[in-house]
């Protein structure tokens, strides 16, 4: 046992320093504050116990209080039997069959750790606890390590195995022990001071490069920046970042692509070098953790299991050729995804930094801030379809979940789509092409066979013309001659029967009679022509057709047509409707048509009539159905063409896309 009732003496300043020296982790002051105390108390043994509720191994549910500590350190540490040495780490091996007294030990660290402060028990041969005694003692200490927020803030336990004492000594003891323990408190305090001042660190490293990373005119400027920034922050010899395809949602058969490589403006994905380096972007990738190389021992000072069981061969083999060369891959992560992937490389020499799990830490903390802004700035470069999917499929994750989310998408739609095609009723119209015809048309053709004299004035096509209206003249010249003659021809037959009469010759007189009548025929025939010389309009109307300016002077034969003359306010929707469609169209159906001259005006009709014979049309039988225009417009005229649809009632979206198919395989079928 040490004297340190002088706590200026140089003993208790050694102690002192001892315990307010910086350490690395807990375990290393565990390993620290244990020794102390052994030598403080002059115990012949010291264990270190732990709470199952505070280990690693304790199952969720179980009732910690009833479970014993368990022992983790003892004090002093046990030699090797081959070499005589002390083992380097004293928490390697299970320290279960080296405590002395184990039940005693253990509940003595149970009713510390319960209590929160310091105990101390007897032995005698026949009971386990009492309050004084000469057979030695067991004085049990809780010691506050772990986080100052956590909810069991007093895990370990130091039982130390004393000889036996005076009650003062071992007041004396107990003091000095709990003295010690103290040191505890100050070193949680410091940890997370140091927690603290790493969390800064990395608050303000990452900062500064989301600065930078913002500042980049694209996400391939980023990503050189960032990779430039971070070769220059950690001293290193290389930075590369690698991007995951799918732009972070990870499934299988994904990949990581390198994207930027420090100081490289242009980066080759067929060089040997990034090969390897995307094949330890992809090792890290498909582990879903940071890996180094060399690892991180698993035991020890700097120890980290999660970096010392990593594999690490396609890392080993970008850092063959140099020794002392280090290779460091980090995730990028976005909540639970992974989006990619960096990777620093270190030469080894004098001017490279030490990259210890402590700067992996924090770099992985500022990676973690940075990458949301990555993702961010690598989803604006991207084409505006893609970013729509990526947004419909993060809504749809929130909607049906994050796992099989394009399938399960699939199948909803699919439902839905089925539930609105066989529940949801729309209008179902018959389409076919139509023609505007007027509802009268007449047409003023030639009297006799002639020449065209003259027009009258402003007749002309789409000019409006009244009944009775004169259009043009016929030259009547010739048979105005013709009139003259058998005007002559009349008198002179009638004045040679009257001689002839007068002479009795009876017979001759009648021929004359005869020949007199023939020209009156003849005469009465011409003046009729000549009063059908002008052209006059039958019907009030619109001169559709009948362009005479050029024509003026020149012959027509009888019945040539001349004008066409047709009301325009009333007019016809003539349609060719197929006769697998006809069953639908009925006297009095309503529908609406659209000319190829206004395709955006639609027109109300009604049907007037169906002729019931059919008609080749391209090959496939049609049948003619005149409609009523509700309310003609005036551009309308003769003979435009467009497209008219017949209302056939209402029927769901499947019976519409299926009438067809169902129509031919009736007949197909039908015997």
């Amino acid at each position: 046992m040490i004297d340190l009732s002088n706590l200026k003496s140089p003993a208790w300043q050694r102690v002192v320093a001892e315990l307010t020296a910086p350490a690395a982790d807990d375990r290393t002051f565990l390993l620290r504050v244990v020794g102390v105390l052994g030598h403080v108390a002059g115990a012949r043994q010291a264990v270190l116990y732990t709470m199952p509720r505070a280990a690693e191994g304790a199952v969720e549910g179980e009732d910690a209080g009833a479970a014993p500590p368990r022992p983790i350190l003892v004090w002093p540490p046990q030699t090797s039997a081959s070499s005589g040495t002390q083992k380097q780490d004293p928490f390697a091996d299970d320290p279960a069959s080296q405590v002395t007294h184990p039940a005693d030990m253990a509940s003595a660290a149970r009713l510390a750790i319960d209590g929160g402060q310091a105990q101390v028990f007897g032995f005698e041969k026949d009971e386990m606890f009492y309050d004084g005694g000469a057979g030695g003692h067991v004085i049990s200490v809780p010691l506050a390590i772990g986080s100052p927020d956590s909810p069991v803030p007093v895990a370990y336990a130091v039982s130390m195995l004393v000889e036996g004492r005076s009650r003062p000594a071992l007041q004396t003891t107990i003091a000095l022990v709990e003295l010690v323990a103290g040191y505890a408190h100050a070193h949680r305090t410091g940890q997370a001071l140091k927690r603290l001042r790493v969390s800064s660190a990395a608050l303000d490293l990452a900062a500064r490069l989301i600065a930078a990373v913002n500042a980049a005119p694209s996400f391939k400027g980023a990503v050189l920046q960032l990779a430039n920034d971070l070769v220059r922050q950690l001293h290193a010899e290389r930075v590369s970042i690698g991007w995951a395809k799918g732009v972070g949602r990870k499934g299988e058969g994904e990949s990581v692509h390198a994207v930027a490589i420090s100081d490289t403006e242009h980066l080759d994905r067929r060089m040997a070098m990034v090969q390897k380096l995307e094949g330890a972007m992809n090792e890290c990738f498909d582990q879903e953790q940071p890996v180094m190389f060399p690892p991180a021992p698993e035991r020890g000072p700097g120890a980290d299991v999660v970096l010392a069981t990593a594999i690490t061969h396609a890392h080993r083999e970008l850092a063959a050729g140099n020794a002392a060369a280090r290779v460091i891959s980090l995730p990028l992560r976005v909540e639970e995804r992974l989006i990619g992937v960096v990777t620093v490389e270190t030469a080894g020499g004098p001017e490279s930094a030490s990259i210890d799990v402590q700067t992996i830490e924090l770099l992985q903390a500022v990676l973690d801030l940075l990458s949301p802004v990555l993702r961010i700035r690598r989803s604006d470069d991207r084409a505006l379809p893609l970013r729509a999917w990526d947004d419909t499929l993060k809504a749809g994750a929130w909607l049906v979940g994050t796992t099989h989310t394009v399938w399960k998408l699939a199948g909803v739609a699919l439902i839905a789509l089925m539930l609105v095609l066989t529940l949801v009723d729309v209008p179902y119209r018959v389409e076919a092409p139509a023609e505007l015809r007027p509802r009268e048309q007449r047409v003023v053709s030639a009297p006799f066979d002639g020449l065209i004299a003259s027009l009258a004035p402003g007749v002309e096509p789409g000019s409006r013309v009244e009944p009775g209206q004169t259009l043009a003249l016929m030259d009547t010249s010739e048979l105005r001659l013709q009139a003259i003659n058998a005007q002559g021809e009349i008198l002179r037959a009638s004045k040679q029967a009257d001689s002839e009469l007068a002479s009795g010759k009876l017979s001759e007189a009648q021929q004359s009679r005869a020949k007199a009548q023939q020209a009156q025929a003849e005469l009465d025939l011409l003046n009729t022509r000549i009063s059908q010389a002008t052209l006059t309009a039958p019907i009030a109307g619109t001169i559709i057709a009948g362009d005479l300016r050029e024509r003026v002077g020149s012959s027509v034969k009888l019945g040539d047509a001349l004008f066409q003359i047709a009301p325009l306010e009333d007019m016809l929707v003539v349609a060719k409707v197929g006769d697998r469609d006809i069953s639908l169209v009925e006297v009095g159906a309503t529908g609406s048509v659209a000319t190829k001259a206004y395709p955006a005006q639609r027109h109300a009709f009604a049907v007037e009539r169906v002729v019931p014979l059919s008609q080749a049309e391209e090959g496939k039988n049609a049948f003619e159905v005149r409609a009523r225009l509700e309310a003609p417009a005036g551009w309308m005229r003769p003979g435009m063409e467009g497209f008219a649809k017949f209302d056939a009632g209402e029927h769901s979206l499947i019976w519409i896309g299926t009438r067809r198919i169902r129509d031919t395989l009736r007949l197909w079928l039908w015997w």
